[in-house]
């Protein structure tokens, strides 16, 4: 695994002590550009390697948290963002800051005590249910997101990008995204609701395994296979434990409200909502495709690339 700067790979290969370093390396650049930007507007995304697996920590947090190493890394990950947070405090921007944390995906079950846990969540990373797509999200602003509150209204990270437009009138790219304006909803504003009819869960190469209404409540399950440890615990010591494919051999409905951790499929009491939520997936299928039932969108757009970087030592 290279590191790379820029465009620059700075480093072919990376140690074990140069991964243990990591999140203080990230911590002190993250740092430094808020230094060096701290009298004009900027927007710095700091994304962490850790707790990714295999699991590195530095000796500053080794053995300190007293829950083995994976409590170690989270230790200091937090220690990272009250870094960040300060270098905020420390050249009077902490105000006029919007700062964001997020996580990308659940736990790597698999890897037992070096994942974390779901907690009620069903399964975890790698699959389109509760435990591998819902994660927490914090947001601090002050004066603009009131303090010490909390919401459980659905959102995800496609709609960051245009809510961070908004507030900085910035002009959205002229193609589709499909994203949009939440501020009302991170604002806490009276009223707020989704703006999206609903959201929907691809994965694998293009396979639309569910379907949710934009408010969060209903989650329908379409026909799929996922992997699972079928109850079984994961691994230790970073070797993951093996899992097994299971189907989802019809839609199944999920009223995520009352039964967060999918456990009592719904669908035969509510055939409207099931209705609803299959047309909206034959939306997306003519929009984006969707590899189960061999359909070619007609929105299909290409990734984003970038340029290859070149090397040095």
């Amino acid at each position: 695994m290279p590191l790379i700067d820029g465009d620059q790979v700075v480093k072919l290969g990376l140690g074990h002590e140069d991964q243990a370093q990591l999140t203080t390396l990230y911590t002190e650049r993250a740092v430094q550009f808020i230094e060096r930007n701290k009298d004009r507007p900027f927007l710095f995304y700091l994304a962490h390697s850790m707790p990714h697996v295999p699991l590195y920590v530095s000796s500053k947090f080794k053995g300190k948290s007293g829950h083995g190493l994976y409590g170690d890394v989270l230790m200091e990950i937090d220690w990272s963002v009250g870094e960040v947070l300060k270098a905020l405090k420390r050249c009077g921007i902490d105000r006029e800051t919007l700062v964001i944390f997020t996580s990308d995906n659940g736990p790597w079950l698999s890897y037992g005590n070096h994942a974390g846990s779901a907690g009620p969540l069903r399964e975890g990373k790698g699959t389109s249910w509760e435990g591998g797509t819902r994660v927490p999200c914090i947001l601090r602003w002050p004066g603009s997101i009131p303090a010490g509150t909390s919401s459980g209204e659905m959102l995800m990270t496609i709609d960051l990008f245009p809510t961070l437009a908004k507030l900085v009138g910035a002009k959205l790219p002229g193609h589709r995204i499909d994203g949009l304006n939440a501020w009302p909803l991170f604002s806490g504003q009276k009223g707020a609701k989704n703006p999206h009819e609903g959201y929907y869960w691809y994965y694998e190469n293009n396979q639309l395994q569910a379907v949710s209404s934009g408010d969060g409540r209903w989650k329908l399950h379409l026909p799929h296979a996922y992997r699972t440890l079928g109850g079984r615990p994961g691994g230790s010591g970073g070797i993951p434990a093996k899992y097994e494919k299971r189907n989802v051999e019809r839609a199944q409905l999920f009223d995520l409200n009352a039964d967060v951790g999918e456990t009592t499929d719904v669908a035969e009491r509510h055939p409207d909502i099931v209705r609803r939520l299959l047309d909206l997936a034959e939306k997306a299928r003519a929009d984006l495709g969707d590899a189960l039932t061999h359909r070619q969108g007609k929105g299909i757009r290409e990734p984003g690339k970038v340029k290859e970087a070149s090397q040095t030592q």
